[in-house]
């Protein structure tokens, strides 16, 4: 009987898609405290972006080892332009957890 789903090391990603699964980096007061207390680092990624993605997307673009992701989905709030009603874009944040004695500068360079 054969898997559905391949295991870790028989999953492959195309090295295209992973180029664009990371949209940017968050810098905010926040983001940087759980830097600080959980050597973590936070991304904005695409809405369909997965777990095992964003995982080989960090490894491949910083050439760090990754422990873990955590994925949130923001809705997005709804603002009011003078009489016409808009709303701000979903947003889909990943907390990158590394592992022990790794390092990531986001100038893109691994310490």
């Amino acid at each position: 009987m054969s898997r559905v789903n391949p295991t870790p090391a028989e999953r492959k990603f195309e090295e295209g898609r992973l180029m664009q699964v990371l949209v940017a980096p968050i810098v905010s007061e926040k983001a940087t405290g759980v830097a600080e207390k959980t050597n973590a680092v936070t991304f904005k990624v695409l809405q369909d972006a997965t777990k095992p993605e964003i995982k080989a997307a960090v490894e491949l673009m910083f050439k760090v080892e990754v422990k873990g992701v955590s994925v949130v989905n923001i809705k997005g709030k709804t603002k009011r332009f003078g009489r016409s009603v808009g709303r701000r874009d979903h947003l889909r944040k990943a907390y990158v957890t590394l592992k022990e004695g790794q390092e990531l500068n986001l100038s893109g360079e691994a310490a």
